[in-house]
């Protein structure tokens, strides 16, 4: 990570009074829908937007998910609570396909397809003693149409911490080759602070199954993952660690996997990692390019200048003087990728709390706006864009933030809740991204697909609609 990065691409955000209980919406923990309509805005005349349709119309819950068949270019969403729906973009219309008591599951976050068509869906259920569960199901295609739903994984029970921060399993992807599912689980604190249950579980802050990315082998069925990190390691089941809540992952034309990652409620960096087999990102030692503070012995939070009260774990005071704070792992910790901006680049001076554009000032940062929660990442892998995008990433932000200042428990001075094209570039074992955005105004966005030259996003706010996004074609 070059020069600069370290320390200084944060701040404090003005230190108004508590608006009440709010989402916080950095960690992604899915709990309502909410928010007015909004229309987005392209960027540029050579990008069109158009509605398709309202997801709320097909049952209750909210939908989290939306993916494609890699053979077909057919699209589905997920509704929270487990239906499975067809999405005819053309006509505005979708229709129910699979339900919860088809492949077990009514608590999803998680849904994927390979590129022989088999579906895989992740949910989580609440077990006795304060706890959580894991399943992996999947569903494999077969010739007559049908699928043969099985259980693919099942995690032990462990603990959940009762706060905003459970985050659960989620983000999936297969890799290119159809050989292994990669499964985010994340963290269970929010920057690795102990959360006992009031005492149920003293001491405890990541467990085993938390804070990192899971790989499977797609060909398994009833792996039952121990919580226990040396036993994952072990046996092949843990892909990396370190990782906060890596919500969506997608692989690169060249293969490479790259996801986002949600920061803290600290003024800390969203990051964007290429994850590789092995390697620690750094949670909860290092986040978004900079040292957690909590680690160093003589912490005060009362001088803390990157914590601000509207933030839910500020309020509830689980930044601390914390003298038993585990010592960092001995293996290197693998830093964000580096973006130059010119969008989604804003930091505060840790020293002073004024607003700041790394690009503008001719640095970096690692890698976006801190509270953007950045999701939805979606890549041009048949390489059929126009310049500038062709072959390029693209990413959705969730939150809400204040385009000219910081009057929002969100992303300053950066609008978020927008489509930015994250054009990268590879030297040797280094990336960089240029984040530029492309469209403006979305609703909590929470997931993208895309087929050719057309993204789709899916709403979680507002009318939790789905809308198109034509890119020029090469």
């Amino acid at each position: 990570m070059p020069g600069r990065s370290h320390g200084r691409w944060n701040g404090r955000v003005s230190r108004t009074a508590a608006r009440g209980t709010l989402m916080v919406a950095a960690t992604l923990c899915i709990t309502a829908a909410a928010g007015a309509q909004t229309i987005p805005q392209p960027s540029r005349t050579d990008v069109q937007v158009r509605r398709v349709m309202s997801t709320a119309t097909t049952a209750n819950a909210p939908a989290t998910r939306l993916v494609k068949d890699p053979r077909s270019g057919t699209l589905y969403y997920l509704k929270r609570t487990g239906g499975i729906y067809q999405l005819d973009p053309v006509a505005g219309s979708s229709a129910f396909v699979y339900s919860p008591a088809t492949h077990g599951l009514n608590n999803v976050q998680g849904f994927t397809i390979g590129g022989d068509g088999t579906m895989y869906l992740v949910g989580n259920a609440d077990v006795p003693g304060t706890r959580t569960q894991a399943t992996v199901v999947k569903g494999v295609p077969e010739t007559d149409g049908t699928r043969t739903w099985s259980i693919m994984a099942r995690t032990a029970p462990y603990p959940k911490s009762r706060t905003a921060y459970d985050h659960r399993l989620n983000g999936m992807a297969v890799d290119p080759a159809g050989a292994f599912l990669y499964i985010n689980s994340g963290s269970r604190t929010d920057h690795g602070e102990v959360q006992s249950v009031g005492g149920l579980y003293p001491g405890v802050r990541e467990v085993g199954l938390t804070a990192c990315i899971l790989r499977l082998p797609t060909s398994g069925s009833d792996i039952f993952l121990r919580n226990n990190r040396g036993w994952l390691r072990n046996n092949g089941y843990l892909f990396a660690e370190g990782t906060r809540n890596t919500y969506d992952m997608a692989f690169a034309p060249n293969g490479d996997l790259i996801g986002p990652d949600n920061g803290p409620d600290r003024d800390m960096p969203d990051e964007l990692n290429w994850l590789r087999p092995g390697r620690h990102y750094g949670f909860p030692w290092r986040i978004g390019g900079l040292d957690n503070p909590q680690q160093v012995a003589d912490y005060d939070p009362a001088a803390d200048l990157l914590l601000n009260p509207l933030f839910n774990a500020v309020r509830q005071g689980y930044y601390r003087n914390d003298p038993t704070f585990p010592p960092r792992p001995a293996t290197p910790l693998i830093e964000p990728i580096a973006s130059v901006g010119p969008h989604g680049d804003s930091f505060r001076d840790p020293a002073s709390g004024a607003l700041r554009d790394a690009s503008a000032e001719g640095g970096t940062i690692s890698s976006f706006t801190p509270h953007r929660s950045p999701l939805g990442i979606v890549f041009d892998t048949g390489r059929v864009l126009a310049a500038p995008f062709r072959g390029d990433g693209f990413m959705l932000s969730w939150t809400r933030g204040d385009p000219v200042g910081d009057g929002v428990a969100g992303p300053f001075r950066d609008p978020g809740q927008d489509l930015l094209h994250l054009d990268l570039t590879k030297t040797g074992e280094t990336y960089r991204v240029r984040a530029t955005r492309v469209v403006r105004a979305f609703n909590n966005p929470i997931d993208a697909e895309i087929v050719g030259n057309r993204i789709y996003v899916l709403d979680y706010g507002g009318a939790q609609d789905i809308w198109e996004v034509t890119l020029p074609r090469g």
